[in-house]
């Protein structure tokens, strides 16, 4: 270009030499780029939310030690060899440390992104899911011009306070996650006795003492129809909520919802898998009424069981059922999905015979970077149970070819869709709207690595994690207003032009993504990694959970990774555990009692 041009550098300190101020970057891709500090040059500390901003310009030039992690945000001028740095964010004090490594910054985080989410949702008044709004400003303001209150946002957000409670113990996150899972149970839940299933409404809208019931998807890509993935993030919060209550009627939701799955949407063929949507009259796959959804398969009717409910009803009852379920859907995503004659990105779209559909909507013949992520993660959480070849040989393809494909190797930070073929004799694959980076789809990267990285002792994996780590808490935490950002631009900066990407809380964003990622992001690193004891929080109904058994497993981890260090009964020690069985025998007591339980590696 024949104009100067701000960016951003992603990499390493090769050199720092005082006589200039001259430094060099090395990229993660191995690309060296020579920089200088400009005079006004300033640069400050990776900063978790609810923390003050931390200044370092004093000592930067102290900090540019060889082999340190940074970003460089500056100016390429025509004509000049150099990148002038006009700002630096350090991501750690020593060299070989970064911050959101240390063993609280998650947890930190976490209850910063709650406490966001409860202010912003309910003021001051008390906690009131009939004031909940799906849409939420930049600053966390409800929507006084829409009252929509979707199933999926409300059961997502239930998530993360279920979450926040489980790494922090604090009372307002529990009663939100209570309130807002019997708020589901009231208004969006629909019992058909005749079928012995339940389903989920879209949502509903709600105004002054009106409430409309919205039966079928509103949501463009599945309109008028009952899409899985909606079916599937109801039970998102809930279940979570389930881990700590043991409240018998959310697990009874949970029976006949997947009763639904299995009943409806599974493809009961010699073909197996789970269509993708329903019409909402006749619950038929195949209905002509679909239209572009009749008998299809997609990415999120298999592969979002796992994660949104199914890794985590499993552990909390320990049934066989869940369990074949989980084996199931990871057999399939092995099986149908790799398409590497084709691409380097999975097919994620088929026809009811597994045929790919590359013509379907927006996604044509294009790939979801995360979702590849996504299943290297998964694959990987069932391996550490059921060790497949296949589900570790998949996981680390992936994980290998993406971060060429997907990722930003100079900036850093992973991308968002891209055309799943070069033309042309292309180098890179091309964008499909933007080169935005969106917050989820680092979570799925940092998760996929970490556990990668824990599971195989593979350095080069773990780096690949800090790296994605480091990029989404330098730009996506809001530390102005709270909560994430929905978007970055490829240089960091929040993208904020209007639309959903603008909100702390849309169709397609509330407390789930950020809340997850906090939650194994800190149990991978402390328990697997650094081998630092974890304590998670549970608040059992004197009749919850089946023979008083309090399951605690944080995940599913590799075998005889961890155990149980200690427990506490309501400030009490409580000593009737099985401390590798991961299993708390509950006291016999008619009041709900409070656990506190330290988990520690083996």
């Amino acid at each position: 270009m024949k104009t100067p041009t701000s960016d951003l550098i992603a990499g390493y300190v090769t050199y720092f030499n005082p006589d200039g101020d001259r430094l060099g970057i090395k990229t993660s891709a191995g690309e060296e780029f020579h920089a200088v500090l400009s005079p006004m040059a300033y640069a400050k500390m990776l900063q978790n939310l609810d923390e003050s901003y931390i200044d370092v310009t004093g000592k930067m030039r102290s900090l540019l030690e060889s082999g340190r992690y940074l970003y460089a945000y500056g100016i390429f001028y025509p004509n000049s060899p150099d990148f002038e740095v006009k700002f630096l964010v350090f991501v750690g004090y020593q060299v070989e440390g970064f911050l959101f490594e240390n063993p609280t910054w998650w947890v930190n985080q976490v209850r910063s992104l709650a406490n966001f989410y409860l202010n912003a949702q309910f003021g001051k008044d008390g906690i009131d899911y009939r004031d909940y709004r799906t849409h939420l400003s930049l600053a966390g303001i409800r929507s006084t011009t829409n009252y929509s209150q979707e199933t999926d946002t409300i059961s997502r957000l239930v998530y993360g306070f279920a979450t926040a409670y489980l790494m922090t113990g604090e009372e307002p996150f529990l009663e939100a996650a209570e309130k807002g899972t019997e708020y589901l149970r009231e208004h969006m839940r629909f019992l058909d006795i005749d079928n012995e299933i339940v389903y989920w409404y879209h949502g509903i809208n709600v105004k002054n003492k009106l409430e409309q019931k919205i039966f079928a998807s509103e949501f463009s890509d599945d309109y008028y129809a009952i899409p899985a993935y909606e079916q599937i993030y109801a039970l998102a919060g809930p279940v979570q909520t389930y881990r700590i209550a043991g409240d018998s009627r959310i697990l009874n939701d949970a029976r006949l919802t997947v009763r639904l799955f299995d009943r409806f949407f599974r493809d009961r063929s010699e073909y197996g898998g789970y269509f993708s949507h329903l019409d909402p009259v006749t619950l038929d796959p195949h209905s002509e009424a679909l239209g572009d959804n009749k008998g299809k398969k997609n990415w999120n009717s298999i592969g979002d069981h796992a994660p949104a409910y199914l890794i985590n009803l499993w552990l909390a009852t320990g049934e066989q059922k869940y369990f074949q379920m989980l084996e199931n859907t990871c057999d399939t995503i092995v099986k149908r999905f790799p398409d590497y004659g084709y691409s380097p990105f999975v097919q994620e779209r088929f026809y009811a015979d597994w045929s790919p559909d590359r013509s379907w909507g927006w996604q044509q013949d294009r790939a979801v970077v995360g979702h590849n992520l996504k299943i290297a993660w998964n694959l990987m959480r069932m391996y550490n149970i059921k060790p497949k070849s296949e589900y570790l040989e998949l996981a680390c393809k992936i994980a290998d070819l993406m971060p060429e494909v997907g990722s930003d190797r100079t900036r850093g930070g992973w991308y968002d869709v891209v055309e799943r073929r070069l033309k042309n004799n292309e180098s890179y694959y091309r964008f499909v709207w933007h080169d935005r980076k969106a917050w989820w789809q680092q979570e799925q990267a940092i998760l996929a690595y970490y556990i990668l990285a824990a599971c195989l002792k593979n350095p080069r994996y773990h780096q690949l994690a800090q790296e994605a780590a480091s990029f989404y808490n330098a730009w996506f935490l809001d530390t102005e207003d709270g909560g994430v950002y929905f978007n970055v631009l490829a240089n960091g900066m929040p993208y904020l032009a209007g639309g959903n990407e603008r909100n702390k809380s849309s169709h397609s964003m509330s407390g789930y993504h950020s809340t997850e990622l906090c939650y194994l992001a800190a149990v991978y690193t402390n328990l697997l990694i650094y081998k630092q004891p974890m304590d998670f929080y549970f608040k059992p109904l004197a009749d919850g959970f089946d023979q008083r058994i309090l399951r605690v497993s944080p995940d599913i981890l590799p075998p005889n990774s961890i155990k149980i260090g200690a427990c506490e009964i309501d400030g009490e020690k409580y000593t009737n555990f099985a401390p590798q069985g991961l299993e708390i025998a509950l006291p016999d007591s008619k009041d709900r009692v409070k656990v506190k339980v330290q988990i520690v590696p083996n």
